[in-house]
């Protein structure tokens, strides 16, 4: 599963938002029930995702965050789900713990599941990433809820002090063959702060980065996207590594092996989508 490069966030309690959103030009647009409305706005807030959901939309995948499943609008928003006529692209399951936490959810919508994304928030997950991954593999991925992650470890919200639940992250989805979508930099004005840390995000090994406002959506895109000098080496490192029948092979005096092909290929294959 490749990530989305850019998933933006959109409340659900502001329809006005919605094709706007959808026209951002992000890779996915994400209607959130949970976080972005206020309990009195649930109800209204679900009706008009789940209906703007039933309509088709091609400029990017659209999908929704449920409220937590520990709760009672967490049950509300599944059974209107199953009983509605909306086709999401996908589930955003938050505070996800256990990867059994997706498997009853898959289980209860049986095909009308659609591929689900959970979200890691706090450090009761990090025990179970392994699990949680596997669970959201291959349709789906995982997501780093980093504002809820700092909140219940006291962390800060720099590079450093999330660096370990990032790398962990990375390693878990890495080994199940799953997506994984960085927290969004959360100061939509200092676009500065954004390039320099998705870039670390990026070279980590994230695919891709949450966004909260509009204006982000360009830089993450173009940073979650190979660039034409690197496009140009990956396909001269397929055609060394074919031209070798699949062995080693040497590429301006550099070594190719199954490792560097593979990254080529995946280069290769985001050009593509």
């Amino acid at each position: 599963m490749r990530a989305f490069r850019s998933l933006l966030f959109v409340p659900g309690s502001r329809p006005d938002r919605f094709a706007k959103a959808v026209a951002s030009g992000a890779d996915a647009v994400c209607i959130d029930l949970e976080d972005a409305v206020a309990p009195k706005d649930k109800d209204a807030a679900r009706r008009a995702t789940l209906e703007f959901l039933t309509m088709a939309h091609d400029a990017c995948a659209v999908g929704f965050r449920i409220n937590a499943l520990s709760t009672l609008e967490g049950f509300r928003d599944v059974i209107a789900f199953a009983d509605s006529a909306a086709k999401p692209t996908f589930i955003m399951t938050p505070k996800t713990v256990s990867g059994g936490d997706l498997h009853r959810l898959r289980a209860a919508l049986g095909e009308r599941c659609p591929p689900l994304w959970p979200l890691v928030e706090g450090p009761d997950a990090l025990p179970a990433l392994a699990d949680i991954a596997a669970a959201a593999a291959p349709s789906g991925g995982v997501m780093l809820g980093g504002v809820d992650y700092a909140a219940a470890t006291g962390a800060k919200m720099g590079w450093d002090a999330l660096y370990h639940i990032r790398a962990a992250i990375v390693a878990a989805t890495a080994a199940a063959g799953c997506g994984a979508v960085d927290a969004p930099y959360l100061n939509a004005a200092d676009n500065a702060g954004l390039e320099a840390e998705t870039r670390r995000v990026r070279d980590l090994g994230f695919g891709g980065r949450a966004c909260i406002h509009p204006a982000q959506v360009e830089t993450i895109n173009r940073l979650f996207s190979p660039t034409a000098a690197e496009l140009s080496k990956a396909e001269k490192i397929a055609a060394a590594f074919a031209a070798a029948g699949g062995g080693v092979a040497l590429l301006d005096g550099e070594l190719v092996e199954k490792p560097v092909h593979d990254a080529a290929a995946r280069a290769l294959t985001a050009k593509r989508h």
